[in-house]
């Protein structure tokens, strides 16, 4: 076993000290997290976040994960020679596209997820949604397009949810189990349905009556100045989050980020953070400790607690 030196040695003492009052108070509550394709471009980069998930789970917070698979996606269809086409963010997805997102979700992200939690020893199950049901949804019809003088979309086999099935996902959590679902799902006729990840977390988060929905992401958080890390939003409210919007500094994934945000805090989720899944540790950066490193987003910032005010 290493030695610390002295000042190691303190080092963790103050860090289990200022991690222990965020550990009993959200000990047996459940966090969502979503975390983007860019988190699994190798078993290295998973299990880097998966290691955080376990010590999450270790010290008694139940966590849903979420997983997406866009990068991974892009990149299969352009060896293919598959187009891609996302609108305002969101993928369309005609034939070829649906059985690239099948293939990255449920045989290739989904798998090495499930293999990193075995290798740390942590209970997982892999839930992909058209085989157990926790996602209930229906082919979405032709939508108009905001702003585009009545332009319709048609985004082909996407989904959109109806229903969640909380206890089937209770049933893992109650067994100790992480339960890590791909954002696919079916329709009641068997068409299968690829389902925007951001979307599924923040629906799951509501269902299960989450503490907190956690988006990890390439950016550091939502930044006021597009492109700009140093322009970092610590804290801001659902009518913040709509100016930005309104203001168009909200742009491509982010928008469908800004939904899903708003949809799990009027669903009763009362604290959603935006996180980078670059940054070493951040998620337990962002959990145990006051000043976090992205953004915490919020109903209403009055509700905000001095603390967290001063972050």
């Amino acid at each position: 076993m290493a030695h610390l030196s002295g000042n190691e040695q303190a080092t963790v003492v103050t860090a289990l000290k200022h991690a222990a009052p965020y550990i009993r108070m959200f000990k047996r509550k459940v966090f969502v997290l979503k975390a983007g394709g860019e988190a699994f471009v190798s078993p290295a980069t998973t299990r880097a976040l998966v290691e955080q998930v376990g010590i999450l789970h270790e010290v008694g917070i139940r966590v849903v994960l979420v997983h997406g698979g866009g990068l991974q996606s892009t990149r299969l269809a352009e060896t293919r020679g598959v187009p891609s086409q996302l609108i305002d963010g969101r993928r369309v997805t005609n034939k070829d596209a649906l059985e690239i997102a099948a293939t990255v979700l449920n045989d290739q992200i989904n798998p090495m997820i499930l293999a990193a939690f075995q290798d740390l020893d942590v209970p997982a199950v892999g839930i992909c949604g058209k085989d157990a049901r926790v996602i209930k949804a229906h082919q979405r019809p032709r939508v108009v397009r905001e702003g585009h003088d009545g332009e319709t979309v048609d985004y082909g086999y996407v989904g959109d949810i109806d229903d969640i099935d909380a206890e089937i996902l209770f049933a893992h959590l109650n067994n100790g189990e992480v339960p890590v679902i791909s954002p696919m799902s079916a329709a009641a006729d068997g068409t299968i349905l690829n389902i925007n990840a951001d979307t599924v977390a923040a629906a799951v988060a509501s269902a299960v009556g989450a503490e907190k929905l956690i988006l990890a992401t390439t950016a550091p958080g939502i930044l006021e100045t597009r492109d700009d890390p140093g322009s970092l939003i610590s804290y801001i409210d659902i009518a913040g989050l709509a100016k930005l919007r309104d203001d168009g500094l909200l742009a491509d994934g982010m928008l469908p980020k800004a939904a899903a945000i708003e949809k799990a805090l009027t669903g009763g989720v009362p604290r959603v953070h935006v996180i980078s899944s670059q940054l070493p540790d951040s998620l337990l950066l962002e959990i145990f400790t006051n000043e976090g490193t992205g953004t915490l987003v919020v109903n209403d910032i009055e509700h905000l607690s001095p603390a967290e005010q001063t972050s």
